[in-house]
């Protein structure tokens, strides 16, 4: 099943992701070890799925541009994690207020 989904192009080669975009494939080795990112290997090559394309640019102008470490990056991800849940919440308690006409 993986080998279909590389050959339907969700996946992106990391080598030449790297190469690309001019970051170290150490980088996404410490992405992948502190569990913010998934890759998948086959074939003896190791691809990154498009779906996580947005979260390692993310993380890496946070490295290359604003020199946070991966601790940093890491705690980072986690609050952003805790907000996202909490403006979910609060929308819908909104909603649930709105029902009852409090709102």
């Amino acid at each position: 099943m993986k080998g279909e989904r590389i050959m339907q192009n969700e996946w992106i080669v990391i080598s030449e992701y790297c190469d690309k975009c001019h970051i170290e494939p150490t980088f996404i080795d410490m992405l992948c070890e502190s569990g913010l990112i998934d890759v998948e290997q086959e074939g003896g090559e190791r691809y990154l799925p498009f779906s996580e394309l947005p979260d390692v640019e993310r993380y890496s102008r946070m490295y290359y541009d604003l020199s946070i470490n991966m601790e940093g990056i890491d705690a980072i991800h986690h609050l952003l994690a805790r907000m996202e849940e909490m403006q979910r919440e609060i929308h819908s308690l909104r909603g649930r207020l709105r029902l009852h006409g409090e709102y």
